[in-house]
């Protein structure tokens, strides 16, 4: 059974990567004419968005990669933005 939710209702909560590494919590939801576009999920002290990104603040997932939405949600793990120590030095 398909069980409808508000938006609202998804503000601040916690975003899970499909491998069980913790994303960060949602922040907004980006919205067309007529369907969501993305999710904007903010980097958290212990997030591993946090520790990707260092200073910057959370990225846009596009709805797409979202897996599930429930008590949390769960993202597909090629959402999480790609980092090695390479791209540093350059």
């Amino acid at each position: 059974m398909l069980k409808m939710k508000k938006i609202s209702d998804s503000y601040d909560m916690k975003v899970f990567t499909d491998t069980g590494d913790y994303f960060g919590d949602i922040e907004e939801c980006i919205l067309t004419t007529s369907k969501i576009f993305g999710w904007r999920v903010k980097a958290t002290r212990n997030s591993f968005l946090n520790k990707v990104l260092g200073s910057a603040k959370g990225v846009i997932v596009p709805h797409q990669l979202v897996k599930s939405i429930g008590d949390i949600m769960i993202i597909s793990k090629s959402a999480v933005p790609s980092y090695s120590s390479e791209d540093e030095d350059e």
